[in-house]
């Protein structure tokens, strides 16, 4: 019987960089082989420290990788947040606790650092709430029955003034960035966008070695000439019999910071000549779209799942870096099995601000640091996680009072995969 060697979880260095990548794909199933241009332009991602990997010998096994983040939170106020990504264990070392290894590392790193939270989006749901991480947003995808919808087909512009236009993708790099800060400083869950996120999402920087083919971009531009919405779709060219248009327009992503925006942008995308159905990519649940349809019917749900996960690592910075719609107070018992926080704390809240302190009072709700990941947020209910047996009332009534102070009147969306 073969001995299993003793595997070394440790920081990647420069030279070890391609075969990090050669594992990373082989755990994301695809070609191991890395082409030297794709190599270099993920090495802008590559910080010293923040990418992991285990090693079986001078074979690396498993990946993850950090960066810095910024996060928003309730109220438009942002946290230093560790953003999660790149983890894979290959199949052949499974069940060796090497997630666990290099999870531990990242999130202890992120402690000293200061960061409030750590953040990631799931592959897969059952892994990481044992890592003390919970699922703080939702997303909604629909796919549109244009015909159906009920739209004038002869729509030429929008009614309040604006217009649509469609630009190239120097314009995207020219105008997103300004357009995504004002999105994410008033969108709870929304998180910081990097100069290579533009640069990777226009073609000027290939990552994974797939062909690119360039999308369209719209603009809408309101009556006084600001940028308010942008999209990113491409279309397929599928025609019936008898020369029937059966075209799909898919939206790679959509932005909007008026409500405006992004009804021109959706009735825009359902009135493309040819274009019989719109899908409409990875939307917030609070997204206008099914509602401004004639017949919302016309919008079918295809997707709804959870979207970004949050992993709170100082409970008291993070609940006083959000704002609070109620006035109230509660003692919250935190357990954190990790030991990077956690503790009974009395949280006192209302319009005007919040304070967060450790107590030795009675706690009046005992919940884990993965509840409050999904609660932080506002979109969770404690009292539904409450009758889940997820968290304990130690207090009648104590859950109703916590969602009556976290949660809020328009729900978390992080626009990103990561």
């Amino acid at each position: 019987m073969s001995r299993r060697t003793e595997i070394d979880v440790r920081p990647i260095t420069e030279a070890e960089f391609p075969d990090w990548n050669r594992a990373l794909n082989t755990g994301f199933l695809r070609p191991p082989a890395v082409a030297e241009e794709q190599l270099d332009a993920r090495r802008n991602e590559f910080v010293p420290g923040r990418s992991l990997g285990a090693f079986d010998g001078d074979r690396c096994v498993a990946t993850f990788r950090s960066f810095d983040q910024e996060l928003t939170a309730v109220g438009g106020g942002t946290v230093r947040a560790d953003a999660i990504s790149n983890v894979t264990v290959t199949a052949t070392h499974r069940r060796r606790g090497l997630l666990t290894r290099m999870m531990a590392q990242d999130l202890a790193a992120a402690k000293e650092r200061g960061d409030v939270v750590a953040t990631l989006i799931a592959a897969e749901y059952r892994i990481y709430g044992r890592y003390g991480f919970g699922p703080g947003t939702t997303m909604t995808e629909w796919t549109v029955d244009v015909p159906r919808a009920g739209l004038d087909p002869r729509w030429a512009a929008p009614e309040d003034g604006g217009r649509i236009d469609l630009v190239d993708g120097a314009d995207v790099r020219r105008l997103g960035p300004g357009l995504h800060e004002r999105l994410r400083r008033t969108q709870p869950g929304a998180v910081s966008r990097t100069e290579m996120w533009w640069r990777y999402r226009t073609g000027v920087v290939d990552w994974n070695g797939s062909p690119w083919t360039e999308p369209c971009y719209a603009v809408y531009r309101s009556a006084d000439g600001e940028v308010d919405g942008m999209a990113a779709y491409r279309t397929d060219d599928r025609w019936g019999d008898a020369k029937q248009p059966l075209n799909t327009a898919t939206v790679d992503w959509l932005l909007a910071v008026t409500p405006a925006a992004e009804r021109a942008l959706w009735h825009y995308l359902c009135s493309i000549d040819w274009v019989q159905t719109v899908k409409s990519g990875w939307r917030s649940p609070d997204d206008l779209l099914p509602d401004l349809l004639p017949d919302p019917r016309a919008a079918r749900i295809t997707t709804q799942a959870d979207w970004l996960w949050v992993r709170v690592l100082d409970v008291a910075r993070a609940l006083t870096a959000r704002t609070y719609e109620g006035q109230g107070s509660a003692v919250l018992e935190v357990v954190d099995r990790a030991g990077l926080t956690g503790g009974r704390w009395r949280l006192e809240a209302g319009p005007d601000g919040a304070s967060c302190v450790p107590t030795t009072e009675s706690a009046h709700l005992v919940l884990d640091v993965a509840e409050l990941g999904a609660l932080w947020l506002g979109d969770a209910s404690a009292v539904r996680l409450a009758a889940l047996g997820r968290v304990r009332e130690e207090r009648a009534g104590a859950a109703r009072v916590v969602d009556a102070l976290l949660r809020t009147s328009g729900r978390p969306w992080c626009p990103d995969m990561f």
